[in-house]
This record gives structure tokens, sequence and C-alpha cells, in this order.
């Protein structure tokens, strides 16, 4: 049985879920651990309930991110939809799709709010309709989620400051910055708008171009627990994800040293 601060309330009448959670860690990695696919598998799920095997998403507004899973009884399941707003570390809105609902569709909007000690994360998730019993189990459902949020959360706290890589984005020809074409610079933009989100969500430290005399590529340093876990960052980038030729390079920074 999962115990925590979580409480949710489900209307069913209204078709509408509200559930919250303090958790003692701030909104950025709150809101990382809630985006992340490489931590979400880590987290959604526990071996009594189900377990949350794959999560794949492209996070931009109108990006579509699906997940896999097995529950306790080993019965596969899959759950999907859309982003529709992304404001980093405050708000994400997406619907949700899962299939043992008839592929009905709801939205799930999250509010990440900081407090004293930490952050009120706050979930409404609506568009039930009539639907009761499956409102009144989600309802149930979303206790267990961010009970289980929270204990990775506040067990993980903050990555380790030398628990970070620096990655390198080769392009699939050395003149891709001189000559690319417009669909090359809408990839770029994408590209821009990924590590962007990242970077605001706490994972990424810095990035940006170097001109390299035999080809500029691309530079990132971004925080991370393990190779499997960059190498989940990187995979997610739209640049990759388009098998347009490009490629990352990771290597493990020894010591990180910031400023106070």
């Amino acid at each position: 049985m999962t115990t925590s601060r979580a409480r949710a309330i489900a209307d069913v009448n209204s078709g509408t879920i509200l559930a919250s959670v303090e958790i003692a860690a701030k909104p950025e990695r709150v809101f990382q651990a809630i985006t992340s696919p490489a931590e979400i598998v880590r987290w959604w799920g526990s071996e009594q309930v189900y377990t949350t095997t794959k999560w794949d998403s492209d996070l931009r507004v109108n990006g579509r991110w699906r997940a896999e899973g097995k529950g306790a009884d080993g019965v596969p399941f899959s759950v999907e939809g859309e982003f529709i707003e992304i404001d980093p570390p405050r708000k994400l809105v997406q619907t949700w799709k899962p299939e043992w609902d008839g592929g009905e569709s709801s939205t799930l909007c999250y509010t990440l709010e900081p407090t004293a000690t930490g952050t009120r994360l706050v979930v409404r998730h609506d568009g039930f309709g009539d639907r009761h019993e499956s409102c009144r189990s989600h309802g149930a459902g979303w206790i267990d989620v961010l009970s289980w949020l929270t204990s990775f959360v506040e067990a993980k706290k903050e990555p380790a400051p030398s628990s970070a890589f620096l990655v390198r984005l080769i392009a699939p020809r050395p003149t891709f910055a001189l000559d690319m074409n417009d669909a090359e610079r809408a990839l770029m933009q994408e590209h821009f708008g990924y590590w962007t989100e990242r970077m605001n969500a706490g994972q990424v430290i810095a990035f940006g171009p170097v001109g390299d005399p035999a080809g500029p590529w691309g530079f990132g340093l971004v925080r991370a627990r393990d190779l499997a876990d960059v190498q989940a960052f990187g995979a997610a980038d739209p640049a990759i994800k388009a098998e347009r030729g490009f490629r990352y390079e990771y290597l493990p920074m020894i010591n990180l040293i910031l400023p106070q």
C-alpha cells in the first residue's frame, strides 16, 4: 500500500479530478522528473500495481508522447497523447489516451508552485464526461502516481555537480551551418527549442554552436546520472529523431566546477 502526502478528489459528475502533493524539491527538479523519459520509467509504477517500461516523448507543443508498461499480472498496456502547453518549470498540459479506457481522450494539467519547503504540484485531470467509473479509478490512481513521484524526487534530490556530460552534436556534413536548406533550418529551430526547454527544466547547463575550422558543431553541457540517462536525452532531440544524419558524442565530466 502506498502512503504519502498526496491527495485526490474525483468529481464524477463533472468528470474532473484534482490531485495535489507537497514535494521537498525545487520546481525545476520536479518538472524534470515529470518530463524526462529516462526518469519517468524509474518512478512511474511499482511491482505491486504496474510498471512503466518505456516512455517516448517529443517535448514541444503538438509533440507526441507514448508510454508502455505491464500490470502486476503481466498484461501489457499503453497510453499516449500530445503536449498542449509547456511552460517550464511552472506548467505542463497534455492529452491522455489510454488503451484500457477505449482510447478516450482526457486532459492533464500539471501546475508547479514554489513553496518555502519546495514545490506544490497540482494535477487537474478532466474530460471524463459520463465515464464515472473511469474518473473514479483515475482519481485513486493519481494518489499512487504522486506518491511514487514524491518518493523518487525526494530520495534522489538534485543531481551531483559532477554528474554531467559534455555533449557534442555532429552535423551530417562539415558545411552544414553554412549551406543548410529551409527544411534543415526548421529542424534546427526545433532542436534549439528542445535544448531551451531542457535548460529551463534544469537539465542543461549551457549549449551553443562551436566555430571549429574543421566544421562547426553543437556543444552542450548536460546534467545526467549516467551514460544511459544522457543517451536518452540525446535520443529525444528532434535533430536525432528526424534521422537526417546527425549524431551525438558523449564525454563524461571528471569534475564540474560552477560559480558559487
